[in-house]
């Protein structure tokens, strides 16, 4: 008769802990992949709106230095920006810094986006 060895309860108790120790590493893996894309689904936006507001700019006929606030409506949800409009060095552009917020508060931009136009 042939001698059989079978794991002990020790091996076995080991493989649970060295399973269970990879499928939480990638459960928090999945976890983090999925916060990254739904920030950069904001980010990207959040760009949108900075560049739609910096093609509206170029439409007016005379754009003024200053500052400017406002609301628009992207991707189902609204954005809260602060407009800032001097003039870049040289004196024949002006600088656009244009900051995209989440909420009301706009106590931290998710981006600062800067453009240029024409005097």
């Amino acid at each position: 008769m042939k001698h059989m060895r079978a794991f002990t309860l020790l091996e076995v108790l080991v493989a649970l802990v060295v399973v269970a120790v990879a499928v939480a590493a990638l459960a928090r893996a999945g976890s983090q992949a999925i916060d990254s894309q739904f920030h950069l689904e904001e980010r990207t936006m959040a760009v949108w709106v900075a560049d739609n507001l910096l093609s509206e700019l170029r439409l007016e006929s005379r754009v003024e230095t200053g500052t400017r606030q406002g609301v628009s409506a992207m991707g189902g949800r609204d954005w809260y920006w602060d407009m800032l409009i001097q003039p870049a060095p040289g004196d024949q552009l002006l600088r656009v810094d244009v900051a995209v917020y989440r909420s009301t508060a706009r106590r931290e931009p998710m981006l600062t986006h800067t453009g240029f136009l024409p005097r």
